[in-house]
């Protein structure tokens, strides 16, 4: 057994755990049986493919991206031009090619292109700006947030500019965003202990080292900011399918926000703490959705003004920062302790261990 296939059996159980938590999740969504609270865990899916699409790029490389969210609305407008009825594009989007007005493909489909697409965008973008690091890269990526969202907000014929784009077919059931969860989850997973995760992360922690020793740090950041773009632009994609609208301003500073509160309050260098931060503030958001529409207490009502949500997030987000700067999971991974597979590699450690004794000896 290879060093590498050690670690992979030793942290085998983290994507494991943490599919568990989302079936639990999804799980919990069918008992209530409720249409907002269904709508509630298809939000937190959602949020965990985004938040995690984040982590490939930020967590791995250590640079601080602001305009993730501008591959989002790239897939979500992607997916709205494959499925919309041909003769509602014809009207409300006459710029697009004759080709995409008359296509009408199946949601399945045009996610998976939605994806792609937001992927070669991402590859285009990050073929300029891996170049750069830390604040300078921090702030190149925000200006190609405001870029896109630019673009999207004035494009009349092609994207409706500021106006809604309806007519998307909507995806009521939990199971399509649970799937794309899990198959994010475990690319993530992946990609984190492949040779390029493994180089980029050395990068990110010793980049003079990692340079001395052969790594290409701009083509190995560039592969994570490609990846990680086709997981946002699938998000994008899903959230579309999820309201049946989509427009500019809805994938810009508000949901960037909250995606990288997500991320930092779980911790920004674990794929756990992207999960883990997702469902907590997810828990929290909803809570107070209950409160601002009144919760029953006895004869009286208990409600807080509209708009408390980013207050409150602000808050933890500062509580967090002072007390657990690394996040809740100390940017660690959660892991199974009594893991079969870690029993396994300890046993091959050992031998391995004994056999190095033997040959000195």
């Amino acid at each position: 057994m290879s060093e590498r296939t050690s670690i992979l059996a030793r942290t085998l159980s983290t994507p494991v755990i943490l599919m568990l938590i989302l079936l639990v999740v999804a799980l919990t969504a069918l008992a209530v049986s409720s249409g907002p609270f269904n709508q509630t865990v298809i939000d937190i899916f959602i949020r965990v493919i985004l938040v995690v699409g984040l982590y490939v790029f930020i967590g791995n490389s250590g640079v601080i991206s602001f305009g993730h969210i501008g591959f989002t609305c790239l897939g979500a407008y992607a997916t709205a031009w494959l499925t919309m009825p041909p003769p509602m594009k014809k009207m409300a989007l006459p710029g697009l090619p004759d080709l995409i007005i008359a296509a009408k493909l199946p949601y399945p489909i045009a996610i998976v292109l939605a994806g792609i697409f937001a992927g070669l965008c991402a590859f285009v973008f990050g073929k300029i700006l891996m170049r750069l690091s830390g604040i300078a890269a921090s702030i190149a990526t925000f200006a190609m947030l405001a870029l896109i969202n630019q673009v999207y907000s004035n494009w009349e014929d092609v994207t409706g500019a500021t106006s809604s784009v309806v007519g998307i077919p909507i995806v009521r059931t939990i199971w399509p965003y649970f799937i794309c969860a899990i198959i994010v989850v475990a690319a993530a997973y992946l990609y984190s202990i492949s040779r390029s995760g493994l180089a980029l992360r050395a990068a990110r922690d010793e980049a003079t080292a990692a340079r001395a020793s052969g790594v290409d740090i701009t083509r190995e950041r560039l592969i994570a900011f490609t990846l990680s773009g086709v997981m946002m632009g699938l998000g994008g994609a899903l959230y579309a399918h999820s309201v049946g609208v989509v427009t500019p301003d809805t994938f810009y500073l508000s949901l960037t926000f909250i995606s990288l509160s997500m991320l930092v309050v779980g911790g920004m260098n674990s794929l756990s703490g992207a999960v883990i931060g997702v469902v907590l503030l997810s828990t929290l958001i909803q809570i107070l959705r209950w409160f601002e529409k009144g919760v029953p207490v006895g004869e009286t009502t208990l409600s807080i003004p509209n708009g408390i949500q980013e207050i409150a997030i602000g808050v933890v987000m500062i509580v967090i920062l002072m007390y657990r700067p690394s996040g809740l999971t100390r940017n660690r991974e959660l892991v199974w302790k009594g893991w079969p597979f870690n029993k396994l590699s300890a046993g091959r450690r050992r031998l391995d261990a004994a056999a190095a004794d033997g040959l000195k000896s």
